[in-house]
């Protein structure tokens, strides 16, 4: 979040934008206390970094992902890859599991056979693409 999207986000809020002449920007809410802009980044900053704190403790939490990540975006985007390879190993364990249909007939079973481990390894593949 840059230092413009949070002072236009505190405009939206109602807090009327000041600029002085010597540069520095104030925020007055509608008490008209005046708080410096800085103050309402580091607010805004602190109020950031507790939503991706939560964001990747419930990651943690659900063993997803170690929920390392700079923006709630980085954490999602690692949310997203644990849940594919997941999905993946899940897919490919229900290939591996699957049972022979002939089983009597030791020719056509190992041929089968190599084809389900095939399949499972076929999609193991695809998450180191």
């Amino acid at each position: 979040m840059t230092r413009e999207d949070i002072i236009r986000m505190a405009a939206q809020a109602g807090f009327a934008i000041s600029k002085w002449d010597d540069g520095v920007d104030e925020v007055m809410d509608g008490d008209n206390y005046h708080i410096q802009t800085d103050q309402v980044i580091d607010f805004a900053n602190l109020v950031d970094a507790a939503e991706r704190n939560k964001v990747a403790q419930w990651m943690i939490d659900r063993s997803y992902a170690t929920g390392h990540g700079d923006t709630v975006e980085d954490l999602l985007k690692e949310l997203a890859q644990s849940v594919r390879e997941e999905e993946r190993e899940l897919c490919a364990q229900v290939c591996e599991n699957m049972s022979l249909e002939w089983q009597n007939q030791p020719n056509i079973a190992q041929a089968e056979l190599a084809t389900i481990m095939d399949c499972a390894l076929a999609i193991r593949a695809r998450g180191e693409k």
